[in-house]
């Protein structure tokens, strides 16, 4: 017996529901905030296509339009570079949200909405950065190695 006949079909299906439906709304909040949102809308369709065809067949775009993106993102040195300088210039801004720095003068703001969130924000935005990274480290395994530059 497999183990996914041990579980009884309604908790399966609810984890598959809540599980796939959270990483969908996560990532599509995370294609305009910080953090890996193509990534996540692709992960949540994934768990999705368990139960619904349409979701198996949007995850073939969605993962396409990934890998187009991340092989682009390794055509040339500058676009390595640029990508690893904006995941570390994330990461260094979650660590300064997470920090909490004395609001300055120039915020125009009441003071209760500079850098609301702490760590939470910070470390979502640290992880990003992490995610960031080691995307940019399988893109460059993946895609450069084999590219023919001359």
């Amino acid at each position: 017996m497999m183990k996914a006949d041990r579980v009884h079909p309604w908790i399966r299906r609810v984890a598959i529901e809540v599980g796939g439906w959270t990483l969908v709304v996560l990532g599509i909040a995370g294609l305009v905030l910080p953090g890996p949102g193509l990534l996540l809308v692709a992960s949540g369709l994934a768990v999705l296509s368990f139960r619904y065809p349409w979701a198996e067949r949007l995850l073939h775009p969605v993962m396409a339009r990934a890998m187009q993106a991340a092989e682009l993102g390794m055509l040339t040195w500058p676009r390595i570079v640029l990508s690893v300088l904006s995941a570390l210039t994330l990461m260094a801004t979650g660590v300064i949200w997470g920090l909490q720095p004395d609001v300055p003068g120039w915020w125009p703001l009441e003071d209760r909405w500079w850098l609301p969130g702490g760590w939470v924000t910070g470390g979502t935005m640290i992880g990003s950065g992490i995610i960031a990274l080691g995307l940019i480290v399988y893109s460059y395994r993946r895609f450069r190695p084999g590219r023919s530059e001359r």
